[in-house]
């Protein structure tokens, strides 16, 4: 080789890498990517902001009911929202699943693995139906809920229970229509029972149209109503709807599949592990700070509540992103994973930097939209800074687990969700507000310590897998047991 040449290949060797590796990034493509994740997740981030909307007209109605209802209202909601994302956690193992399958073009698989999964839903709601009635009880008395609000809330948990296998049963409808990347539904059925919940609550719990004033139970039982329509409102759809016949979804009735849900529960109770570890999470450090006070406890859920609307916006982005990887892996598209992947945790960065830009430079005027008291507004105020310096984290975290979901890899995110939120986060958050006397600044210190830690493995997990080509060797849920022709593992 000549030595201008060899000077020229020294030269380009020492330009930075990131350079060297830009014209291997085809920009047409990941501009692509961006756009498809996007039109998959604007219906889920819709869906997703009805169900919060759901919770806001529950607080509403018993708000303007009295005191003691809101009250009761709000202690029964957080028992039952435990239930509620073990539910979500689980069932999500069915949208990957089937997204990899339609990314195989196995759409013949597609019909027996929705009806394993009817039956799952059935199994898993009559279990969480019968827990949350036996559990309640004893849960309220061990975190000390007032006895003048106990049996209101006993009422309310009572009622919503009768939802468990409906909430069950939509969710697998869900997951099915978003695997295949049909996410409007979602939205369609979110926004149903948003303007369902309003007229049934307000007939239940004031006692209109004939019916006699229930309170808080009525708030429950009109949840729970709600559930179940928004159940046999989407089961229609699905039936109805051409987009759906290809798939023989309803083509006949199958017995339980041992081995079939078998599969589904290997991928998806990690998985709800992981939902279930973040969401009580949140819902102790709610309940060690409620014991600092009134000032204290009113605002954490101002900053709490500001945090979990803009969460949202990544969380139906990471929905989508399970969606767009699962059909990469299903076409064996390793480059297509890479794409999927790291499209939708760029977008959910970029989403991040203008809920923390707002939590940032506006945070007395988002505390003062919940409330009018000095106190309550100024202390706020400091929690919603700090939850801005949390929504990167916050962001990264979601996408990443949205894209290992569309991997099939949930074990090991299962225990770096728990390393994190409960091996980091509360123990340095209970040091900073205990011992070191920060208070509920101190919780939230431990909550971005938890998330960043997240963050930071389980993209490194992404990274590593997605790099090395090693979620090819992940198991895969199908339609048809191990033993049967044709089982396929990618």
């Amino acid at each position: 080789m000549p030595a201008c040449s060899r000077g020229a290949v020294r030269l380009a060797d020492r330009r930075p890498v990131s350079r060297r590796l830009m014209p291997a990034i085809n920009r047409q493509r990941l501009a692509q990517e961006c756009a498809d994740t996007v039109r998959l997740a604007l219906p889920l981030i819709a869906g997703q902001l009805s169900g919060v909307g759901m919770t806001v007209v529950d607080t509403m109605l018993a708000g303007h009911l009295d005191a003691h209802t809101l009250g009761a209202v709000s202690v029964g909601a957080n028992f039952w929202v435990l239930a509620f994302v073990a539910a979500l956690g689980v069932s999500m193992a069915l949208s990957p699943s089937v997204a990899q399958l339609a990314g195989a073009q196995r759409l013949a698989e597609v019909g027996p693995l929705f009806r394993q999964a009817l039956w799952l839903a059935a199994g898993m709601g009559l279990l969480l139906f019968f827990a949350v009635r036996l559990c309640a009880p004893y849960f309220l008395g061990w975190i000390g809920v007032d006895a003048s609000l106990r049996a209101d809330a006993l009422g309310f948990v009572h009622a919503i229970s009768w939802g468990a296998p409906a909430l069950c049963g939509y969710f697998m409808l869900r997951g099915t229509s978003e695997g295949m990347g049909l996410t409007r539904p979602t939205m369609y059925f979110g926004l149903l029972g948003l303007v369902l919940l309003a007229p049934i609550g307000w007939a239940l719990m004031y006692g209109r149209l004939g019916f006699s004033p229930q309170g808080a139970p009525g708030c429950g039982a009109a949840t729970a109503a709600v559930m179940w329509l928004q159940f046999f409102a989407l089961l229609a759809w699905l039936y109805w709807r051409p987009e759906y016949r290809r798939l023989r979804l309803f083509e006949r009735v199958d017995h339980p599949d041992l081995a079939v849900i078998g599969q589904l529960l290997r991928l998806g109770l990690p998985m709800g592990v992981s939902v279930f570890m973040e969401a009580s999470l949140f819902a102790v450090v709610a309940l060690v700070l409620a014991g600092l006070g009134a000032t204290t406890a009113s605002s954490h859920q101002i900053a709490l509540n500001a945090s979990a609307v803009s969460f949202m916006i990544p969380l139906g982005l990471a929905l989508a992103i399970t969606v767009r990887v699962g059909n990469a892996v299903g076409r064996g598209d390793e480059r297509g994973v890479r794409y999927a992947g790291y499209a939708g945790i760029g977008l959910c960065v970029a989403t991040q930097f203008l809920s923390a830009s707002a939590m940032l430079l506006a945070p007395q005027g988002i505390a003062s939209l919940y409330t009018s008291d000095v106190a309550v507004v100024a202390l706020a105020s400091q929690l919603l800074i700090l939850a801005g310096l949390f929504q990167f984290s916050d962001g990264i975290q979601v996408a990443s687990s949205g894209a290992l979901r569309g991997l099939k890899d949930t074990r090991v995110p299962m225990f770096i969700t728990v390393l994190a939120y409960w091996g980091v986060g509360m123990p340095v958050g209970w040091l900073l507000a205990f011992r070191a006397g920060f208070g509920a600044r101190g919780m939230w210190m431990g909550l971005i310590a938890g998330l960043s830690v997240a963050a930071v493995l389980l993209f490194l997990r992404f990274r590593r897998l997605a790099t090395q080509g090693r979620w090819q060797d992940l198991p895969v849920a199908t339609g048809q047991s191990p033993s049967d022709p044709g089982h396929n593992i990618h």
